[in-house]
């Protein structure tokens, strides 16, 4: 109440510039500069020096005396007071210890990792899950994006890359800039396949090219000499490949994109020969080409319905 009367009477108070005042006006002031009029109260607090707190701060200060504080008195802040965890509930049985368990089996172990990561792709499931549909938490994990390596396929088959060549398209934006690869892959064992892809990156490329090959697998005839059974000529496009039979001992004879796809498949006696065009995939395809139109003279006669024998009367 006293701090409202304060400052209500603080309010009326009417200030002026001391250079103003006029020289009659001879009331002492406590603040330099300032001089107040004649028949004005000055307060009490103003000539004591005293700092009066605001209402709301005078409010505090008079509740900070109320509350309690005897409680820390009797509190030594330096004394060691003992941990005394709660008692356990009545009927309260404490786990067994995990390396007390009994072992899991195989399917547990399974059933758990396909709990957590999803169907497996090895084709087997435990929990009867799709195995060709993957996980949602795991393609979010390895999705588009994702920095984790690829492993090769452990299918037999090597790779060789033939060519990578750099390739611009045109389209209203600009040009898209890409990469296209070459790939030839065989099991030196007398299948082969030419494969291209493209991608932004070269190594991408490969990959696509790599699995774009193994779908375009074809079986080469061959003889125990490593050989081919007879002559064959093969053209894509403008590239035409001439493909021969040698003795053993020759070797392979080629070069370019033939040597590279008759390698890969396992001949060790032959002898080829790019005739046209100089462009690498042109010239796969067509080994390729001259290679599916060989046959076996088994094969020949027992379409003719006559003996082996007969063929070279």
């Amino acid at each position: 109440m006293a701090a409202a009367t304060a400052l209500s009477s603080f309010s009326s108070l009417s200030l002026r510039p001391s250079s103003l005042s006029s020289s009659s006006s001879s009331t002492s002031s406590p603040f330099p500069g300032f001089a107040f009029s004649r028949g004005t109260r000055c307060p009490s607090f103003l000539l004591s020096g005293r700092r009066v707190h605001p209402p709301a701060a005078a409010a505090a200060a008079g509740d900070s005396k109320d509350i309690d504080t005897t409680f820390f008195d009797e509190v030594n802040p330096n004394e060691e007071v003992p941990f005394e965890p709660p008692a356990p509930p009545e009927g309260y049985v404490p786990p067994v210890p995990f390396y007390e368990l009994p072992p899991e089996s195989e399917d547990e172990v399974a059933a758990a990792y396909e709990e957590i990561y999803g169907a497996a792709y090895s084709g087997v499931t435990v929990l009867g899950n799709d195995v060709y549909v993957m996980d949602s938490k795991l393609k979010k994990s390895s999705g588009f994006g994702s920095q984790r390596k690829k492993e090769k396929a452990k299918d037999g088959f090597d790779e060789r890359v033939v060519q990578v060549r750099r390739v611009t398209k045109v389209v209203k934006g600009g040009k898209q800039l890409q990469f296209r690869a070459i790939v030839v892959v065989g099991n030196k064992q007398g299948q082969v396949g030419v494969g291209v892809g493209k991608a932004k990156e070269v190594v991408a490329a490969v990959e696509k090219s790599a699995v774009n090959a193994r779908r375009n697998i074809i079986t080469v005839p061959l003889t125990k000499y490593s050989t081919f059974p007879h002559r064959s000529d093969g053209d894509y496009g403008a590239a035409k490949v001439m493909l021969r039979p040698a003795s053993p001992g020759t070797g392979v004879i080629a070069g370019g994109a033939v040597r590279i796809v008759l390698e890969m498949a396992g001949v060790e006696n032959a002898l080829g020969k790019q005739l046209g065009s100089n462009n690498a995939l042109n010239n796969a395809r067509a080994t390729v080409t001259a290679i599916q139109k060989m046959r076996q003279f088994r094969e020949v006669a027992q379409e003719r319905g006559i003996p082996m024998e007969e063929l070279w009367k």
